[in-house]
């Protein structure tokens, strides 16, 4: 068994003068959003065997507020593949994971998580499947099981997504329409 969770990047600062995207920082309600994300995490008693994050400022900053909501650190690999990465590349690193290890994180950008869960998870299944069809918003969670034994036999249409938590749901003031 093999579990796999995706982290969008928390809210970025699109008014932030920067002169590349990848530099984009979060701004006041992203550092909230990633560090009520940590406490979740922390909450949940969730753990992750490995981690695999997008290079990019916002990542960066995220993973380090949810390090500071968590309450330990979660040692991430940055691996530049996933900066604004398809869900076919994304797949692609997910197969290159250690198949020692049962349990990953992978944080990076949309719309390539959103589209590498509706990937991966059959359309069939109602529920938290359609939840991510309609939004997945920043500093979403979202958890999905496959029953295999290596990570290059994970397959679309053969997870189960079995959580998804988004921000606003853990505190309302983080949701759209709030500054």
């Amino acid at each position: 068994m093999k579990t796999l969770t995706l982290l969008r990047h928390a809210k970025s600062g699109w008014d932030d003068p920067v002169e590349r995207d990848f530099d984009r920082p979060l701004n006041g309600r992203g550092r909230r959003a990633a560090h009520r994300m940590g406490r979740y995490l922390r909450d949940e008693a969730l753990a992750f065997d490995q981690v695999v994050a997008s290079p990019a400022l916002r990542v960066q900053q995220t993973i380090t507020g949810v390090e500071d909501g968590y309450g330990r650190p979660l040692s991430p690999l940055f691996d530049r593949r996933i900066y604004m990465a398809s869900a076919s590349t994304l797949l692609d690193v997910v197969h290159g994971l250690d198949d020692a290890r049962a349990t990953a994180l992978l944080v990076g950008h949309n719309p390539g998580l959103e589209d590498l869960v509706l990937m991966l998870v059959p359309q069939g299944e109602a529920g938290l499947r359609d939840e991510v069809e309609i939004k997945y918003p920043t500093a979403t969670l979202a958890e999905m099981r496959f029953d295999v034994d290596r990570w290059a036999d994970i397959d679309e249409r053969s997870g189960t997504l079995v959580r998804l938590m988004r921000p606003r749901e853990l505190d309302p003031s983080l949701g759209p329409d709030e500054g």
